[in-house]
């Protein structure tokens, strides 16, 4: 295949999309940004939609190059872990979706810990495996035929059909990668088995688009739809290469970590896990610190001027633990974790200090938790999301972590699920 291949991202914040070249060169991106919605009334169809409008960016963005839509061969779609919804046949939702940071489903979790091993990844209020176990009481008329994972939802969308998730998604609902199998004890959850998608390894060919969207869009009806992955795996594969050592830092609106190991790593007690990526595994976790809480309290431009006045080689005076609400998932398994962002000094300056500081403590609790479970320690970090161009920020990570982050020519999830669509995943 010549061709161009898209990868698409359904980040926290919005939609951006990607174009890379058969060498694997970006050429294009766009981005749109969500609908504005309730969070407890979450329409997964406000995703699609605003799928759609980044598309027709992209598409604009093509044409400006003398490039179509149509020159498009490859699909990959990455997505928010955890976050999932129950649809109809025709790709339609009979249940809002309920988001990867959802949690307090301890009724859920109850009946999950009579039946699950005692340290498993499907353990705990704020489990992939409670949060479909909650989504399947609001379908009270039994309309629900399949449930889908943010990235499976938008990949059925495109190819008209649902059922279909990969390993990467499917694994905190309990999916075994190594066995290739759903837990045989998962029926007596009481969760319905027949709406469980069929996990496909992440990057692998699924099928052709639907060639009434591949119309509605501009594609090829002969556009080959990939399986997909979570923004935070294609985020590392934006950045880094597949050498053991690597890690990936994502500062987006959370925190999520990766380091690329021989060995699976999981321990779901601090919400600890590996995915399979081709040969390797990719161990870590998100926190639900991050970029999220400094948009909270500064604008963009203030965080710039604010940085601008902070010497990242003085420790900060607080001992902040930055959290919007109760609750961490990683490196601190705990729905009823406290934020501790107090108290605040009169300066901006200083308060911005103790949050990145403090932000950068906790991905030092992170990487640590791997080496003493026995993963590699770091070799070579990169870091991907927006933090990544804070220089401030990046000079207190230094000094933390004990190791500078290196610059990247990617840091979008967006060219990490095309780059793994294309398998140009090797360095």
């Amino acid at each position: 295949m010549t061709g161009l291949c898209l990868g698409i991202d359904i980040g926290t914040s919005g939609i951006r999309t990607a174009v890379l070249d058969a060498t694997g060169a970006l050429i294009s991106s766009a981005r749109a940004q969500h609908e504005a919605q309730d969070s407890a009334t979450i329409d997964a169809n406000a995703w699609w939609r605003a799928v759609q409008v980044c598309i027709a960016a992209q598409a604009s963005a093509l044409q400006a190059i003398g490039r179509e839509m149509s020159d498009v061969e490859r699909i990959g779609v990455d997505g928010t872990s955890g976050t999932m919804v129950l649809t109809d046949g025709q790709i339609n939702p009979v249940t809002p979706a309920l988001m990867y940071n959802s949690a307090g489903f301890n009724a859920e979790a109850a009946i999950i810990a009579k039946y699950a091993p005692a340290i498993h990844i499907t353990q705990g209020s704020n489990s992939a495996l409670a949060r479909a176990l909650r989504l399947q009481s609001f379908d009270t008329d039994n309309r629900a035929h399949f449930l889908l994972h943010q990235a499976d939802f938008i990949i059925a969308k495109l190819r008209g059909q649902g059922g279909i998730s990969d390993h990467n998604n499917a694994l905190k609902l309990g999916f075994d990668p190594k066995t290739g199998s759903w837990p045989k004890w998962m029926d007596q959850t009481g969760l319905r088995i027949d709406l469980l998608p069929a996990p496909y390894p992440a990057g692998e060919p699924i099928g052709s688009m639907s060639q009434h969207v591949a119309r509605h869009l501009g594609l090829s009806p002969k556009t080959i739809v990939h399986a997909g992955t979570t923004d935070s795996i294609a985020a590392f594969l934006a950045a880094a290469p597949m050498m053991l050592g690597a890690a990936v830092t994502s500062l987006g609106t959370t925190l999520a970590i990766k380091t690329l190991s021989a060995a699976r790593i999981d321990d779901p007690l601090i919400g600890l896990y590996s995915h399979k990526v081709g040969d390797f595994w990719l161990a870590g976790g998100a926190s639900n610190t991050g970029g999220g809480v400094l948009a909270h309290f500064f604008s963009s431009d203030k965080l710039t001027a604010l940085s601008q006045q902070i010497d990242p080689k003085t420790t900060s005076a607080f001992d902040y633990y930055p959290l919007l609400k109760s609750g961490e998932r990683f490196p601190v398994n705990d729905p009823e974790y406290p934020p501790r962002m107090t108290p605040r000094p009169k300066s901006d300056a200083e308060f911005l200090h103790g949050l990145l500081e403090g932000i950068a403590r906790i991905e030092a609790q992170s990487y640590n938790a791997i080496v003493d479970r026995g993963g590699s320690p770091v070799a070579t970090l990169y870091t991907a999301g927006g933090g990544a161009t804070n220089d401030t920020w990046t000079a207190i990570r230094s000094r933390v972590l004990g190791i500078s982050p290196q610059k990247i020519a990617h840091s979008e999830a967006s060219v990490g699920v095309a780059r793994l669509v294309m398998g140009l995943t090797g360095g």
